[in-house]
């Protein structure tokens, strides 16, 4: 599977990224790839420096050092203004919704439609169930209905709706599934497979590793601030994921366990 787009050049990549407050280095020369029409969950242990890296691609943090380009364009990204310009939207993980707003007026929120000094809540309306229908979001039942009465997978479901009706080409989500049930999380996972299949780029924060192999084209794993590992996820085991984000590498055992599984591939071909 390519890293690259239909033109060959990948949608986002950034190169040498480094970051530190005061005394902490918090991202020292990150790598990091986000092709368009792929999931690529980048994982690592508390403290690793993840939450650091999707803030410095959604404009939240200035890079110290390093350069973030866009569809092989270099750009500067100076707030979350300018990266959802670009196309970049970022879901956190508090999802940034208002509670005691419905759906509708959640996915305008300061971007409302206005016709003759109205607001135009018919238009607005339309928009939201067309982004809604498009993602197969079906369990809401009214988008006038507000977000405090909605379930957390559905909430999730408005926070990545809201993100993609902007023209959006990549998508960020910070622990998507996380503090949600089975069933929640089969929701929320199976809409992360339809922005890929729309084509959107993907990147998901996950410490939960059955999410990131139910969904993932790539996996990324920082490790201290550095990137350990950056490849297709059918190159990982559970394990293997996990020893990279606690120690930063792979055993001897895993090595070879890992090389012996590739010659039995190679010579199965």
């Amino acid at each position: 599977m390519s890293d690259q787009g239909s033109n060959g050049v990948p949608l986002l990549k950034a190169e040498g990224i480094y970051k530190g407050f005061g005394a902490v280095q918090a991202l020292s020369d990150v790598n990091l790839t986000l092709p368009a029409g792929q999931v690529t969950a980048i994982c690592g242990d508390n403290g690793a420096g993840k939450s650091v890296l999707i803030k410095c691609i959604a404009g939240i943090h200035q890079p110290d050092r390093g350069q973030i380009y866009w569809e092989g364009r270099p750009v500067r990204i100076r707030n979350a203004r300018e990266a959802s310009l670009l196309g970049i939207e970022t879901v956190y993980q508090d999802l940034a919704l208002s509670d005691n707003l419905d759906i509708v007026q959640n996915m305008f929120l300061g971007r409302e439609r206005v016709r003759h000094r109205i607001l135009d809540e018919d238009d607005m309306e339309r928009a939201a169930a067309e982004t809604l229908a498009a993602l197969r979001v079906t369990t809401v039942q009214s988008i006038r209905q507000p977000v405090g009465s909605l379930s957390g997978g559905q909430r999730q479901s408005v926070a990545v709706a809201k993100a993609v009706m902007w023209n959006s080409k990549l998508v960020i989500m910070d622990e998507p599934t996380a503090a949600l049930g089975v069933t929640q999380t089969t929701m929320v996972l199976e809409l992360v497979r339809r922005l890929r299949d729309q084509g959107l780029g993907v990147a998901i924060i996950s410490h939960n590793l059955n999410d990131v192999f139910a969904v993932a084209d790539r996996i990324a794993v920082l490790h201290l601030g550095r990137m350990v590992v950056e490849q297709e996820a059918s190159t990982f085991s559970r394990q293997s994921v996990i020893e990279y984000m606690t120690t930063g590498g792979l055993g001897l055992t895993e090595v070879g366990a890992h090389l012996m599984n590739q010659e039995t591939k190679n010579g199965e071909g």
